[in-house]
């Protein structure tokens, strides 16, 4: 059991690692920086808020009810937004007083990706990996213009296409881990025979933190 924790606590980080911008190359989060994070209570977005907290970032987060909201908020959100009940876009205006996120971290897709677009400030960044409501809505170009924004759809393996960069990301997320940094929420687990279960749980918003399947005997 120890081992596929530790498996999944390496999936879940290294995709972390590299969408934090750690290896983007693009921005690196830090002190000063206002960042949105969807689905702040889920494997990833909880460790997206535990470190962008630890990098100094103010972390706003989406949850959809109040018992995540707890989890974001242990988790380091300096502000939980329950999407279910509020108007994200309008919250986050008058959470930064209209001067908007320094970058958004979407995995929802289709249901949030034009009011998270809405809520970056000029030359802000649009990190979009996943899409869990659906495949966003074609966006022209031109749409980016007027604050200079930045989109980008980064994938796990794009970042760590070699072995010096899957050791370097997964040797920054275990420090990180053993420094207590880092809490990976392994919150449910299933007999993998249960996996449509397990699906249909995450599908219905009844999990939090990380889903591990464990093989049946």
């Amino acid at each position: 059991m120890r081992k596929k924790k530790e498996n999944s606590y390496l999936a879940l980080g290294v995709n972390v690692c590299h969408i934090i911008g750690r290896d983007l190359q693009l921005l690196l989060v830090e002190a000063g920086h206002t960042i949105l994070v969807h689905a702040a209570a889920g494997g990833v977005g909880s460790l997206l808020c535990q470190w962008g907290k630890a990098l100094g970032a103010t972390v706003i987060g989406t949850v959809s009810t109040e018992q995540k909201a707890a989890q974001a908020i242990e988790d380091g959100c300096d502000h939980v937004i329950i999407s279910t009940k509020e108007d994200f876009a309008a919250k986050v205006n008058e959470i930064t007083e209209g001067k908007g996120v320094d970058v958004v971290y979407d995995s929802i897709g289709k249901d949030t990706f034009k009011g998270s677009l809405s809520t970056l400030k000029s030359r802000g960044y649009m990190v979009s990996f996943g899409q869990s409501s659906g495949l966003p809505d074609p966006l022209p170009v031109s749409e980016l213009a007027s604050k200079s924004l930045f989109l980008t759809r980064p994938s796990l393996m794009a970042y760590n296409a070699t072995r010096d960069e899957l050791l370097q990301a997964a040797g920054e997320l275990f420090a990180n881990i053993a420094s207590g940094i880092l809490k990976v929420r392994v919150n449910h687990t299933y007999p993998l025979s249960e996996a449509a279960r397990a699906h249909a749980d995450l599908e219905a918003r009844k999990t939090s933190g990380s889903i591990v399947l464990i093989p049946d005997n």
